[in-house]
């Protein structure tokens, strides 16, 4: 398969000032690296707090590296996207869109729906932005005739559709879907989920998606990567992954998934997370699960384990697998 993104020791260090003296440092994303391929779905997946999101706005520069890589492979020449300065950078903000999580805070409450989806195209004749808006409002199941109202008039599962519009008419290769469905009602959920999944096809189009639901990144996902305070633990194919889960993070993690079979539940060998979260301010140099893990060994307190292909195409940052 063809890469598309090409991701090498991506950090985002945010500054703690913890006393007159010493300055700390909250360690949003730690030395992240993967790949993404083109047309695929690359799901993201991790507890609250993990750096899942923030990994997806730094990949859209809403946030600016510590440091690392990212090197968008589409062009003729492979270009670091943190390597370009903002003007450079304005022809590749069309290439590589972002969905985001709230449906609600996304959206200018001051500007009518024609305003928020052509935001981006003020350069395009105004006969030619309606045609774009008609379009992209049709492509996401809404009517035309909404373009002049304002999103207090939509209900959340509407807003979110208007924010899938906005991505579209940019006409992206890389789209970022920051958890789209978690503030949706269950109802809707399916329907924006099976939307993105007919978007994809029609448009051809390369998903990144975030999200701490497992049951929907196994659904859409065609590999997917496990975060844990800021590290990527485990990274394999979805199917894969579900049926020979290797970290214990991540066995914990789909033994949690809730079942709806009263008789499957019973039967279901849970295995809860115990123990204290290891803090991401200052992080020791260590296996960060090793406080949560039962089956912690001395090396792992002492060593960062460093994520390596176990299986073919499953890679495993755990000591247990060398």
């Amino acid at each position: 398969m063809r890469e598309i993104l090409n991701v090498t020791d991506l950090s985002k260090w945010f500054a703690v000032k913890r006393s007159f003296r010493k300055r700390s440092y909250l360690k949003a994303v730690n030395n992240v690296s993967f790949n993404v391929f083109r047309g695929e779905t690359f799901g993201l997946v991790g507890e609250s707090g993990c750096g899942k999101t923030t990994l997806g706005r730094l990949l859209v520069r809403l946030y600016e590296p510590t440091s690392g890589k990212a090197i968008y492979t589409e062009e003729k020449e492979p270009v670091d996207l943190f390597s370009l300065d903002e003007r450079t950078f304005r022809p590749y903000r069309k290439k590589i869109q972002m969905i985001f999580q709230d449906p609600y805070g996304s959206l200018n409450p001051r500007l009518t729906i024609f305003q928020i989806v052509t935001e981006g195209l003020s350069e395009t004749p105004l006969n030619e932005k309606r045609e774009i808006v008609f379009e992209a409002l049709e492509s996401v199941g809404l009517r035309k005739e909404y373009v002049y109202r304002y999103p207090h008039e939509f209900s959340g599962g509407q807003r979110q559709r208007i924010g899938i519009a906005r991505a579209l008419v940019m006409k992206p290769r890389l789209l970022i879907c920051d958890e789209p469905v978690s503030a949706l009602d269950v109802s809707v959920q399916a329907q924006v989920i099976n939307l993105l999944i007919s978007l994809k096809e029609k448009y051809d189009l390369t998903y990144i998606f975030i999200a701490h639901d497992l049951a929907v990144v196994k659904y859409v996902s065609d590999r997917i990567a496990v975060m844990y305070l800021g590290k990527i633990v485990e990274l394999s194919s979805s199917k894969d992954l579900f049926n020979r889960p290797m970290h214990p993070y991540t066995q914990a993690l789909i033994s949690s998934v809730p079942v709806a079979d009263p008789k499957a539940r019973r039967l279901k060998n849970t295995q809860p997370i115990e123990g204290e979260i290891t803090s991401p301010i200052d992080p020791p140099e260590a296996c960060l699960f090793a406080s949560r893990c039962p089956y912690a060994m001395k090396k792992c307190h002492e060593s960062v384990p460093q994520l390596k292909e176990v299986d073919t195409l499953h890679q495993v940052a755990c000591f247990l697998y060398e």
